[in-house]
């Protein structure tokens, strides 16, 4: 069986992430989040890091 990239897997927790920019990325729970970023929400399933990231954007 082939492994999912964690970036990929729909299974996986998240955090969203933000940057000094404003810029946001998803990033797995697992891992150390880098340099430069903030976890802003979760950790979370896929799909409610996407629901924030989606209601955020609206509201701004």
């Amino acid at each position: 069986m082939e492994k999912l990239n964690p970036f990929d897997d729909e299974a996986q927790t998240l955090w969203v992430l933000k940057n000094s920019e404003n810029q946001y990325s998803l990033w797995p729970d697992f891992s150390a989040i880098p340099q430069g970023w903030e976890a802003v929400f979760g950790p979370a399933a896929r799909t409610d890091c996407i629901n924030w990231l989606e209601l955020t954007r609206r509201s701004a």
